[in-house]
């Protein structure tokens, strides 16, 4: 051992602890024999009390003890001295692992620096030379599976299977990839840049660590253009229940809430949890500040559908053009959704050709979104310009964009929004048919039903952008004939129902234009915060009343 590091009590990091580097440059924490755990002659881990340091910092320290997995929680109270360790049972991490206390201080540690056989990296990848090398015979079997000549899906232990066949790789060291990279700097080599952390390295750590649930699908090329090749790896999630697990495992009561899950029988079979209870409320408005209506006929009464058979078809693009002119010279600002970035590009482009787009602009600025991040961010900041000078604007998006999430228009920012088409995810994508396949061999759920809930989740996310508080309000237009069948939209939130009335389901473009007149004069009128007292604010009184105290303990029971 050299440049041992002793830490004693005084030390920052704990007492009783020594830290040494051995010959192949990996850290080794060691401990006095009092401190030791032991099987019999085997030694199972290392007891060690720490103080004065954060969690994340001991397991940065344990980490490099020989390549072992830490999990634990190492603050808050004075070390004391060591105790027995806790029986076994799960530790609720994805490695297995003991719980027991802390020194005699009671404090719960949990994972495998307790009482569990450390697990040090295998010897085939410690030395910097195997290692490297090992990373190098890798990297070539990927670069060949991609310059193959046909599309493949593998499951992740199909592609061990092949990998251990064809360049002698197991499972074993595979795991251990991105973490030995932790160590960069024990590789003593001349360029670390060359081997920093890469989408190869974690995803060897991860089609190693998982066995079911995944799928890896390895396209050479784009089939729209077969003759160039452009290789692409997926590595792709089927279960979500995978990610939200642990949230499960670690706490006791969980709470999923937002305004736009439905229909909520979905969740607890996709998800994979036994809901305790499930509740849906209504909004509490002191004034109807949405109004929901879908536009399913043009004035000439033709259909109005995103449907794939009548994209093209130029009286369907034209009524979606004049949808959008004419209530661009009614509603101050708004919001349009496509379906998708190729619709948006080819209704565009036919709107030129067809004079649309020059009417639009004499009403409001337009802006598109576009795939690009920082164009589609210069858009949202001179949209938001046009919209506070009083120019007016129109934003032309896509749903399952950087638009449709995450950003608020709140007020004048988002006074329509529009959405053009059912928002279907791209059927031909090999992702979603492995995914498809997995919901229906696993859980029971069919295409249709889940393809149906995904586009309508995704709608509701896009008509959200209109209503950002109480004090908000907006047009929801829905701009295709088949938002108005019963199984559509009864997959939309309930509070989007509960404001969609029976005359509001088939409207014609000039029908949609004065619904939108009538309601911007509702809203016109004045609205005092005093006006909600009593219906959606409650003053301190009110909140004490016998009547509130009743409705509370109604709502308290459904729960």
């Amino acid at each position: 051992m050299e440049e041992v590091l002793e830490l004693g009590p005084g030390s920052e990091l704990g007492r009783g602890l020594r830290l040494a580097r051995d010959s192949h440059g990996l850290y080794v924490a060691e401990a006095p024999k009092s401190l030791r755990l032991r099987h019999g002659d085997r030694v199972l881990g290392v007891r060690v009390s720490f103080e004065g340091a954060s969690p994340e910092a001991v397991g940065r320290l344990l980490e490099g003890a020989g390549g072992c997995r830490v999990s634990c929680t190492c603050g808050g109270a004075a070390p004391g001295p060591p105790g027995p360790p806790g029986p076994p049972r799960d530790s609720g991490t994805a490695a297995p692992g003991w719980c027991g206390t802390r020194g005699g201080s009671g404090v719960p540690v949990r994972g495998e620096c307790l009482g569990v056989p450390v697990e040090a990296v295998p010897g085939s990848i410690r030395t910097a030379e195997h290692f490297v090398g090992f990373l190098r015979r890798l990297v070539e079997h990927l670069r060949a599976q991609l310059r193959g000549p046909r599309v493949q899906q593998l499951s992740p232990p199909a592609f061990l299977r092949e990998l251990r066949e064809r360049v002698c790789i197991d499972r074993k060291p595979l795991r251990f990839c991105a973490e030995r990279l932790l160590l960069l700097r024990t590789l003593a080599l001349p360029d670390v840049a060359d081997f920093s952390p890469s989408p190869s390295w974690q995803f060897a750590t991860l089609v190693s660590t998982y066995s079911k649930g995944f799928t890896i699908i390895i396209e050479p090329f784009d089939d729209r253009t077969p003759s160039i090749s452009n290789p692409v790896l997926h590595f792709s999630c089927l279960d979500a229940s995978i990610a939200i697990r642990p949230v499960f495992e670690r706490f006791q009561s969980v709470i999923v809430t937002s305004g736009d899950f439905p229909p909520w029988s979905f969740y607890p079979k996709i998800l994979g949890f036994q809901p305790v209870t499930m509740a849906t409320f209504s909004m509490t408005l002191a004034r109807t500040c949405l109004c929901p209506m879908i536009v399913g006929r043009g004035n000439d009464q033709v259909a109005m559908s995103s449907k794939f058979e009548t994209r093209e078809d130029i009286a369907v693009t034209r009524n979606y053009g004049q949808l959008l002119l004419e209530l661009s010279a009614v509603v101050p600002d708004g919001l349009v959704f496509f379906t998708s970035y190729v619709y948006l590009e080819s209704t565009v482009a036919s709107w030129y050709e067809q004079g649309i787009l020059e009417n639009i602009q004499r009403n409001k600025l337009l802006f598109i979104e576009t795939q690009d991040g920082a164009e589609t961010s210069v858009a949202l900041e001179k949209y938001q310009e046009a919209c506070e000078n009083g120019r007016g604007a129109v934003l032309l998006s896509v749903a399952r964009g950087k638009v449709s999430e995450g950003i608020d228009f709140v007020h004048h920012y988002g006074r329509a929004v529009i959405m053009f088409g059912v928002p279907y995810v791209y059927t031909q994508s090999r992702i979603l048919k492995a995914r498809l396949e997995f919901l229906r061999e696993q859980l029971q759920v069919r295409e249709g039903e889940f393809l149906t809930f995904d586009a309508m989740r995704h709608a509701a996310q896009c008509v959200g952008r209109a209503l950002r508080g109480k004090t908000d309000y907006g047009l929801m237009v829905f701009a295709d004939k088949r938002f108005a069948r019963a199984d559509k939209r009864g997959k939309l939130p309930r509070w989007i129902q509960e404001h969609l009335p029976e005359s509001h389901l088939n409207l014609t473009v000039d029908e949609a234009v004065q619904a939108a007149k009538r309601f911007l004069r509702e809203m016109a009128q004045p609205f005092r915060q005093e006006d909600q007292l009593g219906l959606s604010l409650l003053t301190w009184e009110q909140l004490q009343a016998e009547e509130v105290q009743q409705r509370i303990q109604g709502i308290s029971q459904q729960l």
